[in-house]
């Protein structure tokens, strides 16, 4: 009896103390992770005390732009939406557009979720077209810097014209950095899909997907730009994201019937 009655409790313990090691280790890579923000804080204190030009970058903006991407690459990993090397490539990606622009990141975020949707829809027939077709759609570093490293690139272009943050997309008084904007919206509205295959389903698809990108970067837009009443209405950007998804789908599949080798 005294067995019987202590067995339960052993279990209830184990299960106890296994949700007490994994709240610790979340507080601990939390506090690391709130350490590692006010580092970077500090740095961009310092730089923009000497160089004047320099804005600094507050401490919520470096731990946002470090918490929630980490979050993403490991709920990626765990999905099996990327590998090892995917969510590594996925948070330096999802890092730097991040802290170059909150309106990057929701438009990546959505470009993330509904291209891992897709890749997993119908994966038996993708299996019979694409011998490379890998299980559960796990993408590793080279596929997230190639649907990512463009829009990367241009984030960081776009910190060093205009600086970390927000601003309204407005030719008449931001034309470059308007530009790199739209530029980036355009990489993230399409990814690549099969070569040389266009159906109107896919069309349509990428039509929905590039607007719903364009959808997610015009809300950011309106939840974090202070003077959108005085710049340019933002609304076309919707309009970009729908036409950029299309077009880009169109020239995928022609450059990858004409140009790109699938043997």
């Amino acid at each position: 009896q005294v067995l019987s009655f202590l067995l339960p409790m052993s279990y209830y313990q184990e299960d106890f103390f296994r949700e007490y090691l994994k709240m610790m280790a979340n507080m601990v890579i939390l506090n690391l992770l709130i350490c590692i923000s006010l580092v970077f804080w500090i740095v961009s204190m310092t730089a923009s005390t000497y160089y004047g030009t320099l804005r600094p970058i507050s401490p919520w903006r470096w731990l946002f732009s470090i918490f929630v991407p980490l979050i993403i690459a490991t709920q990626g990993f765990k999905k099996k939406s990327l590998d090892h090397s995917g969510a590594l490539g996925g948070l330096v990606v999802g890092f730097i557009l991040t802290v170059a622009n909150y309106s990057f990141f929701s438009s990546l975020f959505v470009f993330f979720v509904t291209s891992s949707k897709l890749t997993k829809w119908k994966k038996d027939k993708k299996k019979q077209i694409d011998s490379e077709y890998k299980e559960g759609g796990q993408r590793n570093w080279v596929q997230v810097f190639c649907n990512g490293g463009v829009a990367t690139e241009l984030a960081l272009l776009y910190m060093i014209e205009n600086g970390p943050g927000e601003i309204p997309i407005d030719f008449s008084k931001e034309y470059t950095a308007s530009w790199m904007c739209l530029s980036l919206l355009g990489a993230l509205a399409c990814s690549a899909g099969t070569n040389g295959a266009v159906t109107l389903v896919g069309l349509i698809s990428s039509l929905l997907g590039g607007m719903t990108v364009g959808i997610a970067y015009f809300i950011t837009q309106l939840i974090f730009v202070t003077d959108l009443e005085i710049s340019a209405p933002q609304w076309p950007i919707i309009v970009f994201g729908a036409a950029a998804g299309l077009l880009g789908s169109i020239v995928d599949s022609y450059l990858g019937a004409t140009m790109q080798y699938s043997g």
